[in-house]
């Protein structure tokens, strides 16, 4: 099995390039440019599989995230993408993931910074 600090490891730096997607981008550009759409779902996918890829141990351990939500909207993205809500993902790039971001890099440098 793989270490918890890569899947850790993932979730920032999907998180990372996602800002770098969204940078400068409002949402009525990001609603009109499907590359970009692509390009962050794919990342939030990511996110989604790290996420469920963590023992059920650690996400409880870390019980303050949401760890089912991302998940779950992992499981829509690739099994039901055509379902996707926009406005949601929008969101979820914009809002959630920047302090995803920040929780998961502190559990890293506070758990894992030796390794």
């Amino acid at each position: 099995m793989r270490p918890e600090h890569l899947y850790l490891t993932d979730i920032v730096e999907a998180s990372d390039a996602i800002a770098r997607f969204c940078a400068g981008v409002g949402y009525d550009e990001f609603m009109a440019d499907e590359l970009r759409q692509s390009a962050v779902l794919q990342k939030l996918t990511i996110i989604g599989e790290a996420a469920a890829r963590l023992p059920k141990e650690f996400r409880e351990r870390h019980s303050e995230i949401e760890w089912a939500e991302i998940i779950g909207f992992r499981n829509i993205a690739v099994h039901q993408y055509f379902v996707v809500k926009w406005d949601i993902a929008w969101v979820t790039a914009t809002e959630d993931v920047p302090g995803l971001r920040s929780q998961v890099a502190k559990f890293l440098a506070d758990e894992y910074a030796s390794e």
